[in-house]
């Protein structure tokens, strides 16, 4: 049946950059497979260690939620709950039970999903502004629960000096924490590419463009919505507990509305429903706010808006979205 919802007259194909790729032959796509790994295991050589750290973090956090956003069609303004959550999790269970750090993050991102649950369930039933604002509002309730309950969370201090313990290997040095961290979140990567080219990502996109022709051919429309709520939790999840352990702290910054809407940029930055695109666009603009810091200009905020302003006005589809576009446009023997 999930052909049928992707075939269906009328119905839209995402507009996906990564779609493009699968359609290219094969050579090109071990190519860019290669191009891609090539560059994430350099990039601690070009760039200082913590930002790359940063850069695979917010390319997990943008990933989650494209995976909503641009193939569920669910505009979250509220995943920093998620990401928080995992972050909380992973540096208490690092600081208090001193387990390796790959375990912490796991149990973060799972208390992310399980956190997701009932959110999501809540939320579905909703669409469009009305979804962005429930999810708002819990992610607002989450902050407050986080703020207040300073026994645990210890308020607006944080968690300070969480550690990176692997089998007594020292990973002090943010450049050895890196390729440490790497694994995970190429994992990440891959697992929501798995989701997204599989036979219920396809769904999803029906779901998408059609959510009653979905239902109408017996899909559990809101089932599949709250799976996939969960599943960018989960993910969400593993680039918040990331993100604790490569800062070796934890504030209530990461459960704030604003991380959600940084990470909402970072997505229509890169391209909406291109998946790939989140990833740049967290290396554009981690890279340019670390840039922008160190030059001492202090207006950041402003820099990034305008972009953000400019690539909306001329890049309808976000870099990453046209520029495969483009090259879709221009490959020899395309079909009309």
């Amino acid at each position: 049946m999930t052909t049928v919802v992707d075939n269906e007259p009328g119905a839209k194909r995402a507009p996906s950059a990564l779609a493009a790729a699968v359609r290219a032959p094969r050579w090109v796509r071990y190519v860019l497979l290669a191009v891609g790994l090539a560059v994430a295991a350099l990039l601690p050589f070009g760039l200082y260690p913590p930002v790359a750290v940063d850069i695979l973090c917010w390319a997990l956090f943008a990933v989650s939620v494209d995976l909503l956003l641009g193939y569920t069609g669910l505009m979250s303004f509220g995943h920093a709950a998620f990401w928080g959550t995992s972050a909380y999790v992973t540096g208490l269970v690092a600081i208090n039970a001193g387990l390796p750090f790959p375990v912490a993050v796991l149990l973060g991102a799972l208390a992310s999903a399980v956190l997701a649950v009932p959110i999501g369930y809540l939320a579905v039933s909703r669409t469009g502004i009305y979804f962005a604002m429930v999810t708002l509002a819990f992610a607002q309730m989450v902050y407050f629960i986080a703020n207040e309950w300073r026994s645990v969370t210890r308020g607006e201090n944080g968690l300070q000096g969480v550690p990176r313990e692997l089998f007594g290997l020292d990973l002090t040095d943010d450049f050895y924490f890196y390729y440490a961290a790497l694994p995970i979140a190429l994992l990440g990567l891959a697992a929501a590419w798995r989701i997204v080219n599989s036979p219920f990502g396809r769904v999803l996109v029906g779901i998408r463009d059609n959510p009653a022709r979905a239902r109408a051919l017996g899909y559990p429309v809101r089932r599949y919505k709250l799976t996939a709520f969960v599943l960018s939790g989960f993910i969400a999840g593993l680039g918040g507990g990331l993100f604790a352990l490569g800062h070796r702290f934890v504030s209530l910054e990461t459960l704030h509305w604003t991380t959600s809407g940084k990470a909402v940029i970072v997505v229509v930055l890169g391209g909406i429903g291109t998946l790939w695109g989140g990833v740049l666009g967290a290396g554009i603009l981690v890279r340019l706010e670390d840039w922008l810091s160190f030059s001492g200009f202090p207006a950041i905020n402003l820099v990034t808006g305008t972009i953000f302003v400019l690539v909306v006005l001329l890049f309808r589809r976000g870099i990453w979205g046209t520029v495969a576009a483009l090259l879709a446009r221009w490959r020899p023997g395309r079909r009309e």
